[in-house]
């Protein structure tokens, strides 16, 4: 991908994020937001989705001797996998870890608000194993 098909990527994605957040804010409140809200921002999802879609497959044709010459080892590609299975499950992990130590806590801060600060340390250590995915997910980039 050129520079330019990079910047007009990324523009995208930030319109397919600001537009819809716009909307949403700055909208009549009223029930029918939330749906014309969610309508939008799935069109500017899929929009960007689409314009991405086209622009990389509507590069420049390669052959495959050049692109065997190219590629990566298996190596690499297993370890970008690897990468991203570390983050998406730790992070899926700790969303579920975060619902049940959050839940728990909200039960018993209703009961007794002097156990604060003790709930929140084990919300705190449930979204901390969403944070070791991350940094072992880096530390696997970095080897790469």
């Amino acid at each position: 991908m050129t520079t330019a098909t990079k910047l007009i990527f990324i523009v995208a994605l930030v319109l397919s994020i600001i537009i819809p957040f716009g909307y949403y804010l700055i909208g009549e409140k009223n029930k029918k937001r939330y749906k014309r809200t969610i309508g939008v921002n799935a069109f500017f999802f899929f929009g960007a989705f689409a314009i991405a879609s086209i622009m990389m497959l509507g590069g420049p044709t390669v052959h495959a001797a050049d692109a065997a010459a190219t590629s990566g080892s298996l190596a690499t590609g297993l370890g970008y996998i690897a990468a991203a299975l570390v983050t998406g499950l730790s992070c899926i992990g700790g969303g579920i870890a975060v619902a049940s130590a959050a839940s728990a806590a909200l039960g018993a801060i209703s009961e007794d608000s002097s156990v604060l600060g003790k709930s929140l340390i084990f919300v705190g250590l449930a979204e901390g194993v969403c944070l070791y995915g991350l940094i072992i997910s880096f530390m696997i980039l970095g080897k790469l």
